[in-house]
């Protein structure tokens, strides 16, 4: 993933940030990555997590907390193999190719070297529909 640091916004977003799971601090940093900062982003290009709605995070959490019961096995496999680059793969970058491939972004999974694990964990996200984080109405940031 290329230079990126994740916007927190502020203290509260930090620290719930931080009390996240590696896994779902992965996918929120992917999910930023691919909707912020790039001067297409319109009303999202300096977003932060400070402005997650209440809806946003518990979806977050909810979808990687079914994402990581579900597939435990095929994680904890993946999580004793060393990627492409040389890295040992964790949880974290897991998030992050979570997100990738159910959002249909050309890396994920099936792009880290990870063999037939790999690729069935990015069978089991394409299931999962497609996202991007949106404004509201109300100014906060939700997933659509």
């Amino acid at each position: 993933m290329p230079e990126f640091i994740l916007d927190r916004g502020d203290a509260d977003a930090t620290k719930r940030f931080a009390a996240l799971d590696a896994f779902t601090q992965g996918y929120l940093e992917a999910a930023f990555f691919t909707s912020t900062g790039t001067g297409d982003d319109g009303d999202l290009e300096h977003a932060s997590l400070a402005e997650l709605a209440e809806a946003a995070w518990q979806s977050a959490a909810d979808d990687c907390t079914k994402f990581q019961a579900d597939n435990s096995q095929a994680l904890s496999d993946a999580y004793e193999l060393t990627i492409h680059n040389g890295e040992q793969y964790d949880a974290e970058k897991a998030g992050r190719d979570f997100w990738f491939d159910r959002c249909g972004h050309g890396v994920g999974f099936w792009d880290r070297g990870l063999g037939d694990v790999g690729d069935g964990l990015a069978a089991v996200a394409k299931h999962f529909s497609d996202r991007n984080l949106y404004r509201g109405d109300d100014g906060r940031i939700y997933f659509g």
